[in-house]
């Protein structure tokens, strides 16, 4: 049998919570077990003062991912929350209602295991918080496209056609749809491909993976940059 995924959900739009869960009560290996309007309310809820199952006093296991709502009304710091969260164990997937490349990088660098705006399919949804659980990033656009254009100090400069190869082969694509695409051949792809790795390495961050392409901001979070 299918491990259950548990999976909470922080957003102050009722409707979206009630939304959410309506959606994730038909996919049988996601459960969501708590859904609040600040991380505040979620890290107080009753439920979490015991385990159900356990003696008075036990706290339940956290949820295995939480969709944390990008800017809450409650006017609370979106890294403070991230990291608020991952300090209970779970993993975070920041949900959007815009990409905003400058917010993306920050969450990441705070510590959020991937990024997807609102308008994306249960599908894609579920794919991402599976991902996540099995201790994955969650590929998206959004968060290849942040990468691929990140411009701080940090990052090596790419140009036009090595951030156009970057931005598609990491959101999924293979090589060769993402060398259709620019109207170039797969070898001159791969030789984008290569020199995108090759700036990585220089920098001293080794990439071998589209995983590493696309997670390379979160690593240097981790790294202190």
């Amino acid at each position: 049998m299918a491990r259950v995924i548990t999976v909470a959900v922080v957003d102050d739009d009722r409707m979206l919570r009630d939304g959410l869960r309506a959606w994730l009560g038909d996919v049988p290996d996601l459960r969501l077990v708590a859904t609040a309007a600040t991380v505040g309310e979620l890290l107080a809820d009753p439920c979490r003062s015991r385990a159900a199952d356990g003696p008075e006093g036990t706290a339940p296991p956290p949820a295995d991912v939480v969709l944390l709502d990008l800017v809450l009304r409650d006017g609370s710091d979106p890294a403070d929350n991230i990291r608020r969260v991952l300090r209970t164990g779970s993993r975070v997937l920041m949900i959007s209602t815009v990409p905003d490349r400058s917010r993306i990088i920050e969450a990441i660098r705070a510590g959020a295991d991937g990024y997807l705006t609102k308008d994306h399919d249960l599908p894609t949804l579920v794919a991402a918080v599976k991902d996540l659980a099995e201790g994955r990033g969650a590929l998206s656009t959004e968060l290849a496209f942040a990468c691929a254009y990140d411009d701080s100090p940090a990052r090596p400069r790419l140009s036009p056609r090595e951030r156009q190869i970057l931005l598609d082969y990491a959101s999924g694509m293979t090589l060769k749809s993402a060398a259709r695409r620019a109207g170039i051949t797969v070898h001159t792809a791969k030789d984008y491909l290569d020199r995108v790795k090759a700036k990585y390495q220089q920098a001293g961050r080794p990439t071998y993976t589209k995983l590493d392409l696309a997670l390379r901001v979160r690593e240097d979070s981790l790294d202190g940059g």
